[in-house]
């Protein structure tokens, strides 16, 4: 009779949608924050004409193009210079997957509907912000919506491995750099590298001429960087992406 019981409990639980969800439910907790207590935007689509039609771009694209890493951000990763790309992001099989404007809280949205549904990717780099920051908010509110979109890629993708990079440096906005608020949100986000699955490294400091300041010459409006600016970052770059990857 035991025996019985045992048998047909054991056939519950191989049946059991939450038995089934464990392996992703064990990936999903971070070994950091949260930051703060205060309530995040809710995940939200842009509306304008751009945003939307880049968005289906990339719903289309991680079910069609081939790729291993999927590179998530705003204006910074949409307009990372096409050669520098071509060289160096291309040839190690990343697809682009960033859309000007967007917030951690459009990212998240577009995390929701569609753009996680093609194969799953071997490996993620998630540059995500600076946008926030841009909107008044503060590096706890930031970083916790950084903190929202990595909860979501490990529930989804439990076996990706992650770059978390910290934001680059801006000078366009005067509060920002007044009150260190890159700097804040870097340190707190920092703490979501697990030496696992969540791998973070802050490359800012590449794009720094030595008395700390950002240069006309790699970007002229001081948040956004030509092709000089991405050269500066992508040995790096590609250093980190094969590290990940070989290490499959």
């Amino acid at each position: 009779m035991k025996a019985a019981i045992g048998i047909a409990l054991a056939g519950l639980l191989a049946l059991s949608p939450l038995w089934r969800l464990a392996p992703a439910d064990a990936a999903a907790p971070l070994r950091c924050g949260p930051f703060t207590q205060d309530a995040l935007p809710p995940p939200e689509p842009r509306e304008n004409a751009h945003a939307r039609a880049v968005f289906e771009q990339i719903n289309t694209a991680v079910k069609t193009q081939p790729h291993r890493v999927l590179f998530l951000g705003d204006s910074l990763t949409e307009r990372f210079d096409r050669g520098v790309w071509d060289e160096h992001m291309a040839p190690r099989g990343v697809l682009n997957a960033g859309i000007s404007g967007d917030r951690t809280e459009n990212l998240l949205w577009r995390l929701e509907h569609g753009n996680l549904d093609g194969p799953p990717p071997q490996e993620i780099v998630l540059l995500i912000g600076t946008n926030d920051l841009g909107r008044d908010r503060t590096p706890d509110i930031a970083a916790e919506g950084i903190r929202a979109n990595l909860l979501k890629l490990r529930q989804h993708l439990p076996a990706a491995d992650i770059l978390l990079l910290g934001l680059w440096p801006r000078e366009d906005v005067p509060r920002i750099v007044q009150r260190h608020e890159i700097a804040a949100v870097n340190a707190l986000i920092a703490a979501c590298d697990d030496g696992s699955r969540v791998h973070y490294r802050d490359l800012g400091g590449l794009l720094l001429e030595p008395d700390g300041r950002l240069s006309p010459q790699i970007s002229s409006d001081r948040l956004h960087f030509n092709a000089q600016g991405y050269a500066r970052l992508v040995p790096s770059l590609d250093r980190e992406i094969d590290h990940l990857v070989a290490g499959r």
